[in-house]
């Protein structure tokens, strides 16, 4: 009942808490290259006829909810999710009937990923380096052109056969590139594949992309000097799909090692996917939230993908070999509530013991672990998403009585 009011409260917005998103997460950006990784998910609430809930139409027509756009921070080195930075929540109103092709860019969805890069960067401005990184829904020529600069640079994985400047066509100048190294990368398990290894060529170019025959976009440079970085699977096992992406970058490849870092990079992606099966089905299972009205569900949305990035650093860090510092996902009081719940934790056996330094992540992913269900041995399989979701759940609760320890009551 009273999360209900919170999410009915005027005073609680959904803008409010994707500004919030991004506390913390500046500081742990300091220094480091960030690979600002974007992508888009819908997110399905059932409805009738009658509950329609306000929600607008998703996918083809056939569904009603959500669409969540974040931007999630990730340490280009080693793969740490430093946290969320912005992003965008929305239901649609209605159905529009002014073709895409008849629309300025600033009215259509695809802008949000203009305007999220837009906003991380006075966001993440004392990182080394930033990289807004993307599936091929982000090759958009219009990104490119404004969100690359010194220190800020894009990969997107392309899906459009653009013109060129020169008047041939992308893919026709990558096929004229010649095979320059191949290599044997694993391709992390999706909800379908489970993980394999697969033996990629390796091509690379500088490409001048030619601007899009659009009205909308004469205010943009007639041409942009881009990388081109291929792969592709030329012999993969029987009844699977080949790997085959090409990536549309800023950054500068003059060798074959460069252009395998780029790989490297695009290769993180898959923890945005990982994000959204721990919030839709791995973890929180927010498509089963009856929350009635579109306003309270979209501030759900928000709430909930905070928690879900808290969720991936605990998994990232249960461990203890990636040395996160516990300040990545907790404040000061949550930090003493932790160490309040282990010294209860560890008393109950003097066989379990928190094996990680008190101000580390893993710790902390040991407590919310062992409050989530699990028995805390070494040998016992790790918790997963479900029992850490479990975990912040307990664990936010004895937060807030602990918060209140000191208060006196009249």
């Amino acid at each position: 009942m009273r999360f209900s009011r919170f999410l009915g409260n005027a005073r609680v917005t959904t803008e409010r808490v994707i500004e919030s998103w991004s506390e913390g997460t500046a500081a742990a950006a300091e220094g480091r290259h960030v690979l600002a990784i974007q992508d888009t998910s819908e997110i399905n609430f059932a409805t009738t006829a009658e509950r329609r809930r306000g929600l607008g139409e998703i996918g083809k027509g056939n569904g009603r909810g959500v669409l969540l756009h974040p931007m999630l921070a990730v340490d280009a080195e080693n793969g740490i999710c430093l946290g969320l930075v912005s992003g965008e929540i929305w239901t649609r109103q209605g159905r529009r009937t002014v073709s895409h092709d008849l629309r300025d860019l600033s009215d259509k969805e695809s802008q949000r990923w203009i305007a999220t890069a837009r906003t991380a960067k006075p966001l993440l401005a004392k990182a080394a380096m930033v990289t807004a990184l993307g599936d091929r829904e982000s090759d958009i020529f219009a990104l490119y052109a404004n969100a690359a600069e010194q220190r800020f640079h894009v990969i997107a994985r392309s899906m459009h056969d653009r013109k060129l400047a020169s008047g041939t066509g992308l893919y026709a100048a990558s096929e004229a590139m010649s095979v320059v190294d191949q290599r044997a990368i694993v391709l992390p398990a999706r909800a379908q594949r489970a993980e394999r290894v697969a033996v990629l060529e390796l091509r690379f170019g500088a490409v001048n992309l030619a601007r899009p025959q659009s009205k909308f976009l004469r205010n943009l440079p007639k041409s942009l000097p881009l990388t081109l970085v291929e792969v592709c699977e030329p012999a993969p096992p029987a009844g699977t799909e080949p790997l085959h992406w090409r990536l549309l970058t800023t950054h500068p490849v003059t060798n074959a090692q460069e252009a395998w870092r780029i790989v490297e990079w695009y290769k993180r992606r898959w923890l945005i996917e990982q994000f959204f099966r721990v919030l839709k089905t791995q973890g929180f299972r927010l498509e089963d939230s009856q929350v009635a009205t579109a306003d309270r569900l979209l501030k759900l949305v928000a709430i909930a993908a905070k928690a879900a990035v808290i969720t991936i650093q605990l998994l990232q860090a249960r461990d203890g070999r990636t040395h996160q510092s516990l300040q990545l996902a907790f404040d000061a009081n949550g930090a003493a509530t932790l160490a309040a719940l282990n010294r209860n934790l560890e008393s109950q056996s003097k066989r379990l013991r928190n094996p990680h330094p008190p101000d580390s992540l893993a710790w902390a992913a040991w407590i919310i672990g062992r409050l989530g269900g699990w028995d805390g041995y070494p040998s016992s399989k790790p918790p997963g998403p479900i029992t850490m979701k479990n975990g912040l759940e307990y664990f936010h609760a004895v937060a807030a009585g602990w918060s209140l320890r000191d208060v006196c009551m009249p």
